[in-house]
């Protein structure tokens, strides 16, 4: 008999260990971000902040009880290894959810994947098809591109400014940009008077930048990631083009101002607010999250926390969220996703819904400018 119960509990014993190595199991979410390559201003911020925050909700006791174990890869802004590296997530690490790509292009290729599987992807790309139409599975957290040309097109009207020249890069995030810029400019009494584009590995656009400057536009726009906006800067300033210049939010970092030079000197666009963090009024609803966010990243990193690492710390505390509240399965953590309303990240105050897994209105812009090498707030 004694026998007879030590075997039962030694079963039971084991049982318990057993349960509780299990429960004790990591979360595991996937990353996937263009660390190196030409998008790598954006996939390098993005990594260190997600293995920044993930690091810091791990010492701070996990989510749960669990800790979080983020996998990422480096896609280069390949959508091709980006295809690959998901379909590895997916089906060899068998993660509940993944974070990224940086690039529109990258993220557009995923989907197919991640609908399929059933996993929530959270992209760090801007281009608005990524979530226009809503994809079941699918969330952003870069601000929509959509949203940024109506911060710009706001401005010129404000200046009573209607002719336009537009030039703009001939990949996914080029692409979507244009075609917003077409879509809205009716709108805002806007005429494009000049459509043209240039290759991302463009080292020289003068052509296209003389014939604007033969136009009749009374300002540009530019819609493109580093490292072709800041040639166009600098061939603008070669030919001295008198016009205002605006960018789009793909390049709202120091690196544009460092790759520009003077050529920076006054070109505006719109931004997340993290640029100018301090300028902010003390009752903005983001402003404790943001100045937390740079403080952070400059302690781990000695570099200024950018627009860029911002989509990255939203995506993982959107996720951290949505686990606590759905529980740790990829249907849990898609439900509860979107259901989340008014959280305060670094990209704005985000809300999703059944209709909107984007989650930000135009509020999430402000408009800033270049003066004397540093960003400040167009009033």
């Amino acid at each position: 008999m004694k026998k007879l119960v030590s075997t039962a509990f030694a079963s039971f014993a084991l049982f318990c260990l057993s349960t509780a190595a299990l429960a004790a199991q990591p979360i595991k979410i996937g990353a996937l971000f263009a660390v190196t390559g030409p998008a790598s201003f954006l996939g390098e911020p993005e990594r260190n902040t997600a293995q920044m925050v993930v690091d810091e909700i791990n010492k701070a006791g996990g989510v749960k009880g669990r800790k979080l174990e983020l996998i990422t890869y480096d896609t280069g802004g390949d959508a091709t290894k980006a295809v690959q590296l998901a379909n590895k997530l997916v089906k060899n690490d068998q993660v509940v959810a993944i974070i990224g790509p940086s690039t529109t292009g990258d993220s557009m290729a995923i989907i197919p994947i991640v609908e399929k599987a059933q996993v929530p992807l959270i992209s760090c790309a801007a281009g608005s098809k990524i979530t226009e139409p809503v994809k079941k599975w699918v969330f952003k957290t870069a601000q929509n591109d959509g949203l940024a040309v109506a911060k710009i097109y706001e401005q010129l009207k404000k200046e009573k400014k209607t002719k336009v020249a537009i030039l703009t890069v001939s990949d996914g995030f080029g692409a979507s940009g244009r075609e917003q810029l077409k879509a809205q400019a009716a709108h805002y009494g806007i005429q494009i008077l000049s459509d043209d584009t240039y290759g991302p590995k463009d080292t020289d656009m003068t052509a296209q930048l003389a014939k604007i400057r033969g136009s009749q536009a009374q300002a540009l726009i530019c819609w493109g990631t580093n490292p072709g906006p800041a040639v166009i800067a600098r061939n603008a300033k070669q030919l001295g083009l008198s016009i205002p210049v605006y960018m789009s939010h793909g390049v709202s970092s120091k690196k544009f101002i460092e790759l520009a030079g003077d050529a920076a000197e006054g070109i505006r666009l719109p931004s997340g607010k993290v640029l100018v963090a301090d300028l902010l009024p003390k009752n903005d609803k983001q402003r404790a999250s943001l100045l937390a966010f740079i403080k952070d990243y400059q302690n781990h990193f000695k570099a200024e926390g950018d627009h860029f690492g911002g989509h990255a710390w939203d995506a993982v505390m959107l996720l951290k969220g949505a686990i606590e509240r759905g529980g740790d399965t990829p249907a849990g953590i898609r439900n509860a996703l979107e259901a989340t309303r008014n959280f305060p990240g670094i990209g704005g105050v985000f809300s999703y819904s059944a209709k909107d897994h984007a989650g930000l209105t135009k509020d999430a812009f402000t408009l800033v400018e270049v003066r004397k090498k540093d960003w400040v707030l167009v009033k």
